[in-house]
């Protein structure tokens, strides 16, 4: 019996020991992530802060919507028979590899005024004589081409129509690179359809109007456009015009993050001109460029030897390599290795400046340039000269 006991206390010694190992080793392996979230939270926690957004575009969607248009565009078959005829006679061989039948394509249009007349892009409806627009509430319309100046693609077409909503033009030489922007338009035949983005860029050529006068001076916007948006509007948040989409930058054909569109400021003469002639665009010669007569290198990009060796001290600005015989800037007293960095108090960096100013201007204009000769500034009055 004493041996029975003895081996039962020894058994309850045992079990406690084996109870308290336990305890001790939960206690010390415990994973770290069992803490009350309630007691302290954990040491890595991360408070991310909402992104606000200051506006939203339904306002100006719904002030553009109204007066965007769906524009199809086609060649009579008459026409069609009267181009192939003297495509013919020009080269035999067009038989073979000119469109056959009558051409046809499709685009958008901006409602400029209340009795129907719309402005759109030359190239949407160059070809064609039988036009068909539909507004943003579905009723169609027969139109007629009014006249048009392919030297900025751009292109008058009228409907009779009373009553419209005409978008209201606001001012592209105020358009700043950053501010968001619509696209507003009918891309792939999907009517009122509208896309965001940011303006990418100003005073771009793109060599996309191929006459002898082309006049490029694009807004640049990352907004999508795609095939059917030719022709149509460029707003800004308050649904205000600032430009007529006419091309995009892409190796596929379809929208690869850059469009183009003309600047409502450069749109206004011209269309006026067309209603007011009722025919095409015969005003000022837009297409006639001014120039300074000068090869030109931006100063940022010039090494230091370079720069100590013609005494270049600006670090920023256009640097004038070469002045062409009798060119304006020759003519005005400017000299090789001058450095501009203002025209008409508007600072220059890059030639991408210089070129955004110059496209603006016009023969005959006469501007006040700023200039680095050494270490002194200098400023001279430069009248222009085609």
């Amino acid at each position: 019996m004493k041996q029975f006991f003895s081996l039962l206390f020894a058994g309850l010694i045992g079990s406690v020991a084996t109870v308290g190992g336990l305890k001790y080793y939960e206690s010390q392996n415990a994973p770290a992530h069992i803490e009350s979230q309630t007691e302290k939270p954990a040491a890595h926690q991360v408070s991310y802060a909402p992104v606000n957004v200051p506006f939203d575009f339904t306002v100006a969607a719904s002030k553009s919507l109204d007066a965007v248009v769906h524009i199809k565009a086609a060649e009579s078959r008459e026409s069609a028979y009267q181009r192939q005829l003297r495509q013919q006679r020009n080269d035999p061989f067009s038989f073979f590899f000119s469109q056959r039948g009558p051409a046809q394509g499709s685009g958008s249009g901006v409602i400029v005024s209340e009795d129907g007349y719309i402005v759109t892009n030359n190239h949407v409806v160059d070809f064609a004589d039988e036009l068909e627009v539909t507004l943003h509430d579905g009723r169609v319309f027969n139109a007629t081409k009014i006249g048009t100046y392919p030297n900025a693609d751009i292109a008058v077409i009228k409907i009779h129509a009373d009553n419209l909503k005409p978008i209201r033009y606001g001012n592209s030489d105020d358009v700043k690179v950053g501010e968001w922007a619509l696209a507003v338009g009918n891309p792939f035949d999907l009517t009122s359809t509208v896309t965001a983005g940011i303006i990418s860029a100003k005073g771009r050529s793109i060599d996309v109007i191929h006459t002898k006068d082309a006049v490029e001076n694009f807004i640049q916007t990352d907004a999508a456009v795609n095939p059917g948006n030719s022709g149509g509007a460029l707003v800004d948040v308050n649904g205000n015009l600032i430009g007529i989409n006419t091309a995009i930058a892409t190796p596929t054909g379809t929208y690869a993050g850059y469009a183009f569109a003309i600047p409502v400021n450069q749109i206004v003469p011209i269309v006026e001109n067309i209603i007011k002639n009722q025919g095409n665009y015969s005003g000022p010669n837009l297409g006639a460029k001014a120039t300074l007569g000068v090869t030109v290198a931006n100063v940022s990009e010039l090494s230091t030897d370079d720069k100590e060796e013609n005494g270049i001290i600006a670090k920023t600005g256009v640097l004038l390599v070469e002045l062409e015989n009798g060119g304006s800037a020759q003519y005005s007293g400017l000299l090789p290795n001058d450095v501009i960095v203002g025209i008409n108090n508007k600072t220059i960096n890059t030639i991408d400046d210089l070129k955004s100013v110059m496209t603006k201007l016009k023969p005959n204009d006469t501007i006040s340039v700023a200039f680095k000769r050494g270490s002194q500034t200098k400023q001279l009055q430069v009248k222009l000269r085609s």
